[in-house]
């Protein structure tokens, strides 16, 4: 028998008679190593930029309202009175509405894709919901605003005011148009995110887990929920990745959330939020004040996308223990 040390220098010999020296695939790996952090420390580059470039503009804002602009309700250009209270506010209530629904739903869809639905037609279902993903955020406003607005003004709207009326978020009146309005749209368009990135985490699990599952006498649906906690890290990262687009979005949500500046509590009532009031006044924004004050808001919105993502990631670390791999083998 050939003991390791005897296979070792011969694997070594092998190698060096095919021209294949150590120090040429040593010099490899650090091109490579090096290019991976010069393609990093770009994106960290461009963020930077970015902040600097958005920070710059909003300096006289930030000199002249400081944080009580965070609280601040009015917003009147001709008086140099801002505030971003009602546009954050906008922007969170319309996020967890769009959460609320879509991931319930994409959740579900990918389980039955990944564990119940045949390959095939599985296969074409999920090309479909992809293709959902790739669709421009402006063809899904024109929907809310000519199919689905009237629909909630003439149907769900009413019923809620009805029934739920003594809640203050149902209160006012049925304009199809408003917050509630946005928050759907942002969910049928994050539902393609959630649905698809989960899909892919569940079909990566190794048949062996479900395998193992059944065999030690689990149900159909004891065995789901295996795969589900193994796949828990990839499908909150899918939540993450969802609530980036829907705090980001910009002309689906100027359509159909109503823009009004007006701090209300109602799902009902028309609101903002901080993309879609400068995507409606940037280009209209003539003041030093006004422009600073938009900047200023682009600002707030890059530093509650941190946040929020912030916290997500702790989140995620506190669900999963701590572990980054998907199985859980770690």
């Amino acid at each position: 028998m050939t003991s390791p040390g005897v296979a070792g220098e011969a694997a070594i010999a092998v190698t060096r008679e095919r021209g294949l020296p150590a120090t040429r695939r040593f010099g490899a790996d650090q091109a490579f190593a090096l290019g991976l952090r010069l393609a990093s420390l770009f994106v960290l580059g461009a963020v930077v930029l970015l902040i600097l470039e958005t920070w710059s503009g909003a300096r006289p804002a930030l000199h002249a309202y400081g944080l009580p602009f965070l609280g601040g309700t009015a917003w009147d250009p001709v008086a140099e009175k801002f505030g971003a209270l009602p546009y954050i506010v906008g922007t969170l209530v319309t996020s967890a509405i769009a959460l609320l629904l879509a991931v319930p739903f994409g959740v579900g869809a990918a389980v039955f894709l990944a564990e119940i639905a045949p390959p095939r037609p599985a296969s074409v279902v999920s090309f479909m919901i992809e293709l959902l993903a790739s669709i421009p955020s402006i063809v899904y406003g024109l929907w809310g605003v000519f199919v689905l607005a009237p629909v909630l003004r003439s149907g769900l709207e009413p019923w809620l005011i009805h029934h739920l009326g003594f809640l203050p978020l149902f209160q006012g009146f049925p304009f199809g148009l408003g917050v509630l309005p946005a928050g759907l749209v942002l969910a049928v368009m994050v539902v393609p995110t959630v649905t698809s990135v989960s899909r892919e985490i569940l079909l990566a699990l190794p048949d062996t887990l479900r395998g193992a599952a059944l065999a030690l006498g689990a149900t159909r649906a004891e065995a789901i929920g295996v795969t589900l906690d193994a796949a828990r890290p990839g499908i909150l990262g899918a939540v993450i990745l969802a609530l980036g687009r829907a705090l980001g979005e910009t002309m689906a949500v100027t359509m159909v959330i109503g823009n009004s500046n007006r701090l209300s509590w109602s799902l009902l009532a028309p609101g903002a939020t901080m993309a879609s009031v400068i995507a409606n006044e940037f280009t209209e924004a003539v003041g030093k004040m006004h422009l600073a004050a938009l900047f200023e808001v682009a600002l707030v919105l890059f530093g509650v996308t941190l946040l929020v993502n912030a916290v997500a990631r702790l989140i995620v670390r506190a669900a999963t223990g701590g572990r980054r791999d998907v199985a859980g083998a770690a």
